[in-house]
């Protein structure tokens, strides 16, 4: 079982445009049997989380910009409910990305604005692998132009483009289990 963070944006028109796919890539995480990490955020995360859980996931975690519970409700006015637990790190939202994403095995994003432009760079600056989920429209639809110009990236970093949330998560563990097959027992 791997970690997979899902990366999105919270607000902005990538949200409605991006919810199906959102839902969609939740149950395939589910279904592939893989734990789903979050900056227990509203917008396309939130909807991922709260379909990760309908379909029976095992564990989902949230990684909160906020040092409490109530911080994490009452300032960020943040959902709580699609969690089996949230870290509450106190670390803000910059901060949190970069827990979030070293913290993950792969990244997912959906649509996206800056925030999740922020999460892939983390990703590519710290090698985890990422895969876009095509057709939400926000940052998600530039990456590949900004990777065309950003070349060469580091060694082996493994960026995925597909419009199939089922494709891209086995894309993605394909990646995970070359990279991991020394270790295969310690993701069982």
């Amino acid at each position: 079982m791997y970690q997979i963070a899902i990366s999105g944006a919270a607000r902005g028109e990538s949200v409605e445009e991006g919810r199906l796919l959102a839902e969609a890539m939740g149950g395939a995480i589910a279904r592939f049997g893989h734990s789903l990490m979050s900056g227990a955020t509203i917008g396309l995360p939130n909807y991922t989380a709260e379909a990760y859980k309908r379909a029976g996931g095992l564990m989902s975690v949230g990684i909160s910009p906020a040092s409490s519970k109530v911080e994490h409700v009452l300032k960020y006015r943040l959902p709580t409910q699609a969690y089996d637990t949230i870290i509450y790190t106190g670390l803000h939202y910059t901060g949190r990305d970069a827990l979030l994403i070293t913290s993950s095995d792969a990244v997912i994003s959906i649509g996206g604005r800056m925030g999740t432009l922020h999460e892939f760079t983390i990703a590519v600056e710290s090698s985890t692998p990422i895969g876009f989920l095509q057709g939400a429209g926000g940052i998600s639809q530039e990456i590949q132009t900004l990777v065309s110009l950003a070349h060469p990236l580091r060694e082996g970093m493994e960026i995925i483009f597909n419009e199939d949330p089922d494709e891209l998560i086995r894309d993605l563990v394909k990646v995970l289990d070359k990279e991991h097959a020394r270790y295969k027992n310690l993701y069982r």
